[in-house]
């Protein structure tokens, strides 16, 4: 069991404003303002409409290279606003990745600001937009979109000590798990977002205002983006709009969603125990949802 893992670089308000000086003057004398840090990634404001997206350890690199080459092809498809890149920074003597200037959303991220139940229909409609075929140069994640035969050992060995320290597991919870094993893998690659869960999501006076954080970007199983209808909302007919909306989903698909919602509450919840209380709540909660559904 392990918590947020730490940052392989330091990314203080001077040295930004450094980068920003020898890469992008013109933006240099705006006002910087951290505005947090995910598990790779530091956000700062910049002025009114900007923000700066920078990777804060070596896992994250590639990642943001991703979101720069695939976020400005998928962005224009997509009916809720997302960060494409508007400026890139690179790598040079003080810092060694590759960074985004990104554009500010309003909103709190969806653990904080549920978004109201009508939103499940635009959820639903962001879903379909993004689930379709990705050309052969798409990445791939080795921990995301992919059969849940690979993530067994990993869900598993959470389950067994979630089981002990917490009333999260239960045998609703293992029942859809080895479900979600069983399910055939019946639908083709598409693109999907990969981290789907309620931090990536911000909602602006009960509207999705913007889906964020690309990072793991990637051709492989919808059914792993399916998982924030657990992750998001809270009543049962809301969970049934979103499905709805996506457009015609196989039992096998939403069986394989369900276990990634799994695999997302329980990750959420074995390392937030550690050092992230909302995290660990955000696995609560979606781990409540799936028994619910179960």
């Amino acid at each position: 069991m392990s918590g947020t893992p730490s940052a392989e670089v330091a990314i203080e308000p001077e040295l930004v404003r450094s980068l920003l000086e020898r890469q992008h003057p013109d933006l240099a004398g705006e006002p910087l303002t951290l505005a947090g840090e995910g598990w790779d990634n530091a956000t700062f404001r910049l002025g009114g409409s900007l923000a700066l997206r920078l990777p804060r350890r070596d896992a994250a690199a590639q990642l943001i290279l991703h979101e720069q080459r695939w976020l400005p092809e998928l962005a224009p498809g997509l009916p809720i606003d997302v960060p494409a890149p508007v400026r890139v920074g690179s790598a040079d003597l003080d810092y060694p990745y590759a960074w985004s200037v990104v554009p500010w959303f309003e909103g709190a991220t969806a653990n904080v600001e549920p978004p109201v139940e009508a939103e499940a229909d635009r959820l639903g409609a962001f879903l379909a937009a993004l689930h379709v075929a990705a050309p052969a140069s798409a990445p791939r994640n080795p921990v995301r979109g992919v059969p849940l035969e690979v993530r067994r050992d990993a869900v598993e060995e959470r389950l067994d000590r979630l089981e002990v320290m917490t009333d999260c597991v239960d045998v609703r919870i293992r029942r859809v798990w080895a479900d979600a094993l069983a399910a055939p893998m019946d639908v083709g690659d598409t693109w999907l977002h990969g981290d789907l869960h309620p931090r990536n999501i911000l909602v602006d006076a009960g509207r999705l205002s913007a889906i964020i954080d690309w990072g793991d970007v990637a051709a492989g199983d919808r059914a792993t983006d399916l998982a924030s209808i657990w992750m998001l909302f809270d009543e049962r007919p809301a969970r049934e709009r979103v499905i709805a909306a996506c457009g015609p989903t196989s039992e096998a698909t939403l069986a394989r969603a369900r276990g990634w919602a799994v695999f997302f509450g329980t990750v959420l919840v074995d390392t937030g125990i550690v050092d992230h209380p909302a995290h660990a709540e955000i696995g609560e909660r979606t781990l409540r949802r799936v028994a619910e559904d179960a």
